[in-house]
């Protein structure tokens, strides 16, 4: 299975001929970044809370109109905002489901607290039982995920600092990691903390894989 990331919280997981799209948000296509056709031959976009860095509606529109045949799954919450743009979305907040070949399964997992603001109800979705999307949420539900072999850890965020993302990446001891939630970090200080993130977990023998630039991937 190999992941791709396209800035912030976005990967794209290709199994087999399974082409699955998390998280597409507006840091993904700020600037036309990430061209739309990039996802092409979608089998199903998984959207893990309703807040804009996680979810271009907009974008979202246009990937399905694009793919004519994606499943949009998501919590109520966020059916309810794509349906404004005119895009229908299958509530899944719990359970397992298969995508094609690929199994995936959500895991209701609070988002967390927020400074002024009352968070948004958050899924998290994990993939065919290697990799773990939690959105933002470092939730203590998502402690049965202990020893997924990929971990997608939001490194940086107004509700979390290194501590508490290496804490979180701790208690699920995965066998690598993926950043997400970096977005709005940019260069040379994005790499500057990803090599701090990597020589800590090294430590404790978790890979930390980069994935700087849109369209890096890592196999698992």
């Amino acid at each position: 299975m190999r992941i791709s990331k396209f800035i912030h919280s976005c990967l794209l997981v290709e199994n087999g001929d399974d082409r699955i799209l998390l998280d597409p948000g507006t840091f993904t296509f700020a600037g036309n970044a990430v061209p739309i056709e990039t996802f092409d031959r979608i089998a199903a976009i998984l959207i893990t809370h309703r807040h804009a860095d996680h979810v271009d509606s907009a974008a979202v529109k246009r990937i399905v109109e694009r793919n004519r045949s994606a499943a949009v799954l998501a919590n109520a919450d966020v059916r309810d905002l794509l349906a404004s743009q005119g895009v229908e979305a299958d509530v899944f907040e719990q359970g397992t489901r298969r995508v094609g070949a690929t199994s995936i399964r959500a895991v209701a997992a609070e988002h967390a607290a927020l400074l002024g603001a009352t968070p948004p109800p958050n899924v998290a979705y994990v993939v065919e039982e290697k990799l773990l999307h939690p959105g933002d949420s470092f939730a203590r539900s998502l402690d049965a995920c202990r020893g997924i072999p990929l971990l997608a850890l939001p490194v940086t965020a107004p509700w979390t600092a290194e501590i508490g993302a290496a804490e979180f990446a701790e208690r699920i001891a995965p066998r690598a990691i993926v950043p997400i939630h970096d977005g709005y970090v940019k260069e040379p200080f994005a790499r500057m903390r990803h090599e701090n993130y990597g020589k800590y977990f090294s430590r404790g023998g978790i890979a930390f894989q980069s994935l700087l630039h849109p369209g890096d991937a890592v196999e698992v």
